[in-house]
């Protein structure tokens, strides 16, 4: 069994990783995975902070962590913005923690992402990146219907990831644009179907709210050419309404469909169907973010090899980074890093 840290305690660490682990739990489906001990939690930014639930035991920093863990029994989730991820990790491996799940994405630089990967194999770093798309159950009937060749060849992929983010863009400038957010979970789904990828064109819109303006978290738009395919991925974070859809153009066929909207939403569609022939329609359960925990644990667990998920994270960095530079308005410095998306303020003249 397997005991769990929890470094980062915001929406993701635990609206998602804590909730989600929480339930499984409860069900006490996999005995062998999960340790029934409270989980340790860490919060770098309020450190002596009290625990939110009786189940959660927190510590004020990871060399506490390590008086009450056993590194080798332990696994990590660093769940703390991708703008602040580098330090702690090099402070994790000196404490002996190996075991770590990084939420997406690994980072938003394309140098701390390659000094992200040279700090792991040197110290020997077992990570793990959150991708609940690439353990959804929907990903799996789009990857059959593309191997299978039922449809025919795979020509072309659409997402459009839609949600409306406005009070938690204001309130957390942990992800410096809107590339960062909803993207490093469709652009993994692009490379698993299609294949490696060149960056062809991107764009960037800023977030509008009243008289305030959040650079660069809008609307962001990518395409991407591979080597049989396109993609097009759409994120529009001022969306009115929740989507979650992809679409799927064969030689000879169509798939449409829709990711589960919500944490509350188990529910994935999938229409598909050969030219001029009748459509079939599923709905069947995708809980992706649990079934990529239990994977994940029982991998880390095992000893099952990483290195293809770290090398896939890290071309999904590389692309998007590709992504920020297209979209960077004239005059702004090439390669600048950014700490955070910053909030201005606008005047209406007249």
């Amino acid at each position: 069994m397997e005991r769990t840290l929890i470094i980062g305690l915001g929406r993701a660490g635990l609206g998602l990783h804590g909730a989600v682990l929480r339930r499984l739990r409860a069900a006490g489906r996999h005995p062998d995975l999960f340790d029934p001990a409270p989980v340790l939690t860490f919060d770098p930014l309020a450190p002596e902070a009290p625990a939110r639930a009786d189940d959660l035991r927190p510590v004020t920093s990871i060399a506490e962590a390590r008086t009450l863990l056993d590194p080798e029994r332990t696994v990590v989730h660093l769940c703390t913005p991708p703008v602040a991820r580098l330090g702690l990790l090099r402070e994790l491996a000196a404490a002996g923690f190996r075991r770590i799940i990084v939420e997406k994405p690994l980072a938003v630089e394309r140098r701390d992402v390659h000094e992200i990967v040279t700090l792991a194999r040197a110290e020997r770093l077992r990570l793990a990146i959150v991708a609940p798309w690439l353990a959804s159950s929907l990903t799996a009937r789009l990857d059959r219907l593309v191997v299978d060749g039922d449809l025919g060849e795979l020509r072309s992929i659409d997402i459009t990831q839609s949600k409306p983010r406005m009070s938690r863009t204001l309130a957390d400038g942990g992800h410096p644009t809107a590339f960062d957010v909803e993207p490093p979970h469709s652009l993994g789904v692009c490379l698993r179907l299609a294949g490696d990828a060149v960056l062809t064109g991107a764009e960037l819109a800023d977030m509008r709210v009243g008289d305030t303006v959040v650079p660069g978290m809008g609307r962001a738009a990518l395409v991407l050419r591979h080597r049989e395919a396109t993609s097009r991925i759409v994120s529009d974070l001022t969306a009115p309404v929740r989507e979650r859809r992809i679409q799927l153009e064969f030689t000879d066929g169509r798939a449409v469909a829709h990711y589960p909207g919500a944490e509350d939403d188990h529910y994935a569609q999938l229409r598909f169907s050969r030219t001029g022939r009748p459509e079939t329609w599923e709905v069947f359960t995708d809980d992706a973010l649990s079934a990529y925990f239990v994977d994940t644990y029982r991998a880390l667990r095992d000893g099952t090899a990483l290195e293809p998920q770290l090398r896939l994270a890290t071309r999904v960095v590389e692309l998007l980074a590709d992504a920020k530079e297209a979209a960077r308005p004239p005059g702004t410095t090439p390669g600048a890093p950014t700490a955070g998306h910053p909030v201005r303020r606008v005047s209406h003249a007249g």
